[in-house]
This record gives C-alpha cells, sequence and structure tokens, in this order.
C-alpha cells in the first residue's frame, strides 16, 4: 500500500467537515455561521494541501486523523455538530503539524 499524503488526509478531513457542516444545516439560526466555518476552514486546509500535499504522512499521524474524523461521523445532533466544525479541522492540523 502507498504511504498516504498530507493531501490524501486533508481531503479526509474536507469530506468530515462537509459532512459536520450538512447536520449543523438543521439549526436554521446557525446556517451563516456554519457556512462561514466551512469556507474558512476549508480554505486553510486547502491551503496546506497546496504547499505540503505530497510529503508522507507517518502511520500514526494517518491513523489519529481518520480516527478523529471517525469520532465526528457519529454525530447527529445539530448544536455538537457545529461545535466540531472547528474542532475537526484545528486537531487535524495540529496533528499534520501546521498550526490551526
Amino acid at each position: 500500500m502507498a504511504a498516504l499524503t498530507v493531501r490524501d488526509l486533508v481531503e479526509r478531513v474536507l469530506a468530515g467537515h462537509a459532512a459536520l457542516a450538512a447536520v449543523g444545516e438543521g439549526v436554521a439560526d446557525e446556517w451563516q455561521y456554519v457556512a462561514d466555518l466551512g469556507a474558512v476552514w476549508s480554505a486553510r486546509l486547502r491551503d496546506v494541501a497546496a504547499t505540503r500535499g505530497t510529503e508522507s504522512v507517518s502511520s500514526t499521524t494517518a491513523a489519529a486523523v481518520h480516527r478523529l474524523v471517525a469520532e465526528t461521523q457519529a454525530i447527529d445532533d445539530p448544536h455538537r455538530a457545529i461545535d466540531w466544525l472547528s474542532t475537526l479541522p484545528a486537531a487535524a492540523l495540529l496533528a499534520l503539524g501546521e498550526a490551526p
């Protein structure tokens, strides 16, 4: 199996983030906040992928990011999903050695 790259993990986080946003959009009063978080964090993650995308990541880092995204997949409460819209990308960036 080929080594995973930063870009691979960023794409995984972006997919998880989009799923959280879909759950969070259920709170009508928070729609703009959810959209803003999506735009800001997606841009930050894509910048990292553009800069470091082809770098290989350790199996430990890959496992940590996959576990983090898996944790978010169980979230079905819209308010909790909104909380995780900042937590998921920030934690993933830290795992990748980046500042959130």
